[in-house]
């Protein structure tokens, strides 16, 4: 059995995807086995709705079941094309590190062609273990597409609006998937019960949804060693229930495989049957989670199971389904639970089905989890409290707002529509919304990273994005039937994302240009014109290099200020996660008689910051480490101000005489492996015995509260989104002391008001 090398980042996040990828065949088989759990739920649990929503308008069943056939040529064909060949075969190939996703996709292209909106990106970001930029030979189209963009910021920016339209669809996933799926599962009850009203269906429904986000906070990983036997009885369930459906209705059914029918359906039914692909599209919807929730497995796990287990099984489920609809056309608004062979078995395959329901809702709730803390990582969600709920799963998060948001609109929808047809339209629609948006971004992918020649690059745009626009089409004609929904909520969360976006840049362009001078922090002298104190203040700021403004103010206000001054810029990078020896970069700025730094702290957009990371002692040990090995190395950092920034590994060793190595924690604990002072000790130099001092006094925060407000000359679009919009968000989303854990006791907070 593989054994991951034992580091900060695999004790307290769980094993890397890149580690996985390196398993033995026993331990590929195992994690594919549990992917079915996980990955799989959303999926699976298709059939329980698909030709019941696809039946669901005025197109109607003949005689001749050239209409079931049609309809299960389109299911077979988009199954096989989008599911199989697009995701599985190519799709899953453009993994970022091992993480899936449509941002994963778009922080590949922002590495490879500088697309990215996020500020503080410097050349040393390049170096991380996880940036994977392979210099390669440039093809003329890669050029062109790069050279496109980077002279054209708007175009840029409408790439990240695209980006954060295909992610709020998937993030619709996470309200439709649980309604759709759990009503559907319950509604299987009135075959048995058949007085029972349609309140009680959505009233048990309701329960099993409240019951489903209240466990949330206990994280999957608690019962996922049920979800995978679950998920596997029910696949084996319904593939057995399809193979005796096609030996006992109609074993001619195989012939409804052949493209023919499709055109036959269009021909003989006209706009019916082309509004009705509309229901269709819902047997793939869980592919986008797929992909989405990739980096919990290894990729070629995923595949195993897919291919060998998940595919067959709904393709035999489909056909056995369309076998039973072709000689009971009465029962196509109930198909699913009529077609169950025996009455011994109704209520077993309804307990199993209902639990698959459950299953497939976690792996929406999860997807979506994991997409806003990507989100808020790349500046474009608010800040809301984030939690790893696993140890063994790197990056399976639960976010308490989001969970109750989350909730909320589905017990909405589930109690405002009580239509399983409806919902379907708004699921539908948002499936292919973020099909296509995937499907446009891995053209992207082939030409500019994958050197793919344009030709290549066309026919996967054509083939998948013209299925995927002919459902988009048919999905667009349902929106009065309930896509408006789907509609409704990615509009809001597209512009609550973009909002916030565009403040956190505005706000960050008014730092650059309000940056001190250099010059005027020189002019006074090593003081700074102050009483330096004993201890250690830590400047919290947007910029990753020169001197922010809110230090102009305590150089002016402030009659005193600590010995040792840390500029500490918090930033994100865009890869998925920084390993914890690339963390930190550690400079100069000014003189040595100033005693003044600059600590970078760069996260990935799938790293959460720990609630046990002690932030204090890995800063101070790579404080020392960066003093006693200075000018020994490569420690030049260009930048306007002349820092010298060196990357410093998160835990810094220092050998101490007859001790084993052990991490700097304090100045005691050093003076005690020492036997005495730590003054003239020929290991450590002058100055960072006075950082050890320092931290011993103690260690200050300084962070500046800042309020946006939009110019006077600004547009009304501006003022609105600034004024009303932003400010909103800014007070009732978690402020940057509790999402940076800064103990209140040491914080000290000073207003600033950025007129932009």
């Amino acid at each position: 059995m593989f054994q991951p090398k034992p580091s900060f980042e695999s004790q307290e996040y769980g094993l890397h995807n890149q580690n996985l990828n390196k398993a033995s065949c026993s331990a590929v088989l195992s994690l594919a086995y549990q992917s079915l759990g996980v990955i799989y739920g959303d999926l699976s649990t298709s059939p329980l709705y698909v030709y019941k929503t696809t039946f669901s308008g005025k197109l109607s069943l003949h005689e001749d079941d050239e209409e079931i056939y049609g309809v299960l040529s389109f299911i077979f064909w988009t199954f096989t094309l989008i599911a199989l060949l697009k995701y599985v075969f190519i799709v899953m190939s453009a993994d970022d590190n091992g993480e899936g996703g449509t941002f994963a996709l778009y922080s590949l292209l922002c590495r490879h062609a500088k697309l990215s909106m996020l500020p503080n990106q410097q050349e040393t970001d390049e170096k991380l273990s996880t940036y994977g930029v392979k210099k390669t030979a440039e093809t003329w189209q890669s050029f062109a597409l790069k050279s496109f963009f980077e002279k054209h910021p708007k175009f840029r920016k409408g790439l990240l609006i695209f980006v954060l339209l295909g992610t709020c669809m998937t993030i619709g996933d996470g309200v439709f998937t649980p309604a759709i799926s759990v009503l559907s599962a319950v509604s299987g009850v009135k075959i048995k019960v058949t007085g029972l009203h349609d309140n009680y269906v959505v009233a048990i429904s309701c329960v099993i949804l409240v019951g489903l986000f209240s466990i949330q906070h206990h994280g999957t990983h608690r019962v996922a060693f049920l979800f995978a036997p679950i998920v596997t009885a029910w696949l084996l369930s319904i593939a057995g229930i399809g193979i005796y459906n096609i030996i006992q209705w109609n074993p001619r059914i195989f012939r409804a495989l052949s493209p023919v029918y499709m055109v036959k359906l269009l021909k003989e039914t006209g706009r019916e049957g082309w509004l009705s692909l509309g229901g269709v599209v819902l047997s793939i919807t869980g592919v986008e989670t797929m992909f989405a929730d990739l980096g919990h497995f290894s990729t070629l796990s995923v595949k195993i199971a897919f291919t060998f287990l998940v595919y067959p099984c709904l393709v035999l489920a489909y056909l056995g389904e369309a076998a039973f609809l072709s000689r009971h056309h009465e029962d196509i608004q109930q198909s699913f639970y009529k077609a169950i062979p025996a009455e011994t078995i109704f209520w077993p395959v309804f307990i199993v089905a209902t639990f698959a329901a459950v299953v497939g809702s976690q792996a929406a709730i999860s997807a979506t989890f994991s997409i806003i803390s990507q989100c808020c990582a790349l500046n474009c969600f608010p800040h809301v409290k984030i939690v790893h709920t696993s140890r063994k799963i790197y990056g399976q998060v639960y976010i308490p707002e989001v969970n109750w948001m989350l909730l909320s609109l589905c017990l909405a929808v589930t109690i405002g529509l009580r239509d399983t047809n409806m919902i379907g339209h708004a699921y539908g629609l948002a499936v292919t919304v973020v099909m296509f948006v995937t499907t446009c971004l891995m053209t992207m992918v082939m030409i500019i990273i994958w050197k793919q020649r344009i030709v290549t690059a066309a026919a996967f745009l054509v083939l998948f994005g013209s299925v995927e626009l002919l459902y988009l089409s048919a999905g667009i004609f349902k929106i009065p039937k309930g896509g408006w929904i789907s509609l409704l909520l990615s509009l809001t969360f597209m512009s609550v994302m973009f909002i916030w976006n565009y403040g956190k840049l505005k706000k960050h362009e008014f730092d650059l240009e309000n940056k001190v001078s250099m010059n005027r922090i020189l002019s006074l002298g090593p003081s700074l014109g102050m009483v330096r104190v004993p201890g250690i203040g830590l400047v919290y700021t947007n910029l990753a290099t020169g001197i922010p403004a809110i230090f102009g103010h305590f150089v002016t206000n402030l009659p005193a200020f600590h010995q040792v001054l840390v500029f500490v810029c918090v930033k994100s990078v865009q890869v998925p996660y920084v390993k914890a020896e690339e963390r930190m970069l550690m400079g100069r700025v000014g003189p040595q008689e100033y005693h003044m730094f600059r600590c970078i702290v760069r996260y990935g957009y799938k790293d959460v910051p720990h609630e046990n990371y002690n932030f204090e002692n890995r800063l101070v040990s790579a404080l020392v480490e960066f003093l006693e090995t200075e000018g020994k190395g490569k420690d030049e950092f260009g930048d306007t101000e002349s820092e010298n920034i060196e990357e410093n590994v998160a835990e810094h060793m220092f050998t101490l005489p007859d001790r084993e190595e052990k991490m700097v924690r304090s100045l005691k604990e050093i003076e005690e492996s020492f036997s005495g002072s730590l003054e003239g000790h020929p290991n450590l130099n002058d100055e960072s015995v006075q950082i050890l001092k320092a931290r011993e006094s103690g260690i200050a925060y300084i962070l500046g509260h800042s309020y946006a407000k939009a110019k006077k000359s600004s547009t009304i679009f501006t003022k609105f989104a600034i004024d009303v919009v932003y400010s909103f968000l800014s007070r009732n989303c978690r402020g940057t002391d509790v999402v940076l854990n800064v103990p209140h006791t040491s914080l000290l907070e000073v207003g600033m008001i950025y007129y932009v």
